[in-house]
């Protein structure tokens, strides 16, 4: 019998492409969501779970997305020193006046996987309080989400 072999894209045959979303007025968990299936190339027909097949994603506007109920108030982030007694916690309330930005992060953190790959994936995710970014010269694609 003659089989045919299974198609697995190679990682130079993959071409990143570079998208903006503005985070105006956009929920962070729908926001976070559609981020993490950008990053991770799940959008593409080529989508492999162990390679990077993933794009670039700039996120503008992020000191302006918004938390839904009582999440602003109630929603706690916490971090851990490695010592006795070092836990630290922050309000999302605290974190969005302080910085905007590792709010998405943070979020789109907790939907890509926990490895090295997810690693790699992070760090193709640009997040910027404002409307301004560094990155015209790569010409991102305006890319709307619900």
């Amino acid at each position: 019998m003659d089989f045919m072999k299974t198609y697995f894209p190679k990682k130079e045959e993959h071409e990143a492409n570079w998208y903006l979303i503005d985070a105006q007025d956009k929920v962070l968990g729908r926001l976070s969501a559609a981020i993490a299936t950008i990053l991770t190339g799940k959008n593409k027909p080529s989508y492999t779970p162990f390679l990077d097949m993933g794009n670039f994603v700039i996120v503008i506007n992020a000191s302006k997305v918004k938390l839904t109920g009582k999440k602003l108030k109630q929603k706690v982030y916490y971090r851990h020193s490695g010592y006795p007694g070092g836990l630290k916690e922050t309000k999302a309330q605290e974190l969005m006046v302080k910085a905007p930005e590792k709010v998405i992060r943070l979020a789109v953190w907790g939907m890509l996987p926990k490895n090295r790959l997810g690693k790699t994936l992070l760090k193709k995710l640009k997040v910027y309080a404002g409307s301004e970014h560094p990155h015209q010269a790569q010409k991102p694609e305006p890319l709307t989400i619900n």
